[in-house]
């Protein structure tokens, strides 16, 4: 049985140009904002009172960005939890999506020469695994869509479950347990001083 004090935290990346206007930032390797970037400063006092064993890390700049302004610069990188991959609809917006595939989300319709939410929630279950393994306490930064897919996946639900889970940028999760049952602990939490 997994120990039941550990904790799995979940940090968002901070705000980018594409996150801010909702198109769906995939693969695209953008840079955070300015106020991105001020929103993950105001966080790292929430991070820096918590000890981590261990610290994995999107490879996507944004996240490790984030990783380092909340002081987890030395964060494994780990490409599991890269954002889910939009293919054709990268950089598009639901509503535009929607222009042609009427009621479209990704939460119940496939991404042409993209990734299944099935894919992204076996990347997910390898985390949570190696996050179970390692010794105390984890942090995973990474993206909305995964780690919304993550938290989905760490509950026994599908991955369309995600949906159930609005996730800001730049806020924290946690995860973990209630004697042996897994669950939500805190969810889409912002920084101090933080208005969202």
């Amino acid at each position: 049985m997994s120990d039941p004090t550990k904790q799995i935290w979940l940090l968002r990346h901070a705000a980018t140009e594409w996150s801010k206007n909702g198109r769906h930032t995939g693969a695209t390797d953008l840079p955070l904002l300015p106020e991105g970037e001020d929103v993950a400063r105001r966080l790292r006092p929430v991070v820096d009172a918590h000890h981590f064993d261990f610290v994995l890390c999107s490879p996507l700049q944004r996240a490790r960005r984030t990783a380092e302004l909340l002081g987890l610069g030395d964060a494994v990188i780990d490409a599991d939890l890269h954002e889910w991959n939009y293919g054709d609809y990268e950089g598009i917006t639901t509503k535009v999506i929607r222009e042609t595939v009427p009621g479209w989300t990704i939460w119940s319709n496939p991404c042409p020469n993209g990734e299944t939410g099935a894919a992204v929630a076996a990347r997910a279950q390898r985390v949570i695994d190696r996050a179970l393994a390692a010794s105390g306490d984890v942090a995973l930064v990474a993206h909305g869509h995964y780690l919304r897919v993550l938290a989905a996946t760490w509950l026994g639900l599908p991955p369309e479950d995600g949906r159930m889970f609005d996730l800001g940028t730049g806020t924290y999760c946690v995860l973990g347990f209630e004697h042996e049952y897994r669950t939500v602990i805190r969810w889409n939490a912002p920084g101090p001083e933080s208005t969202g």
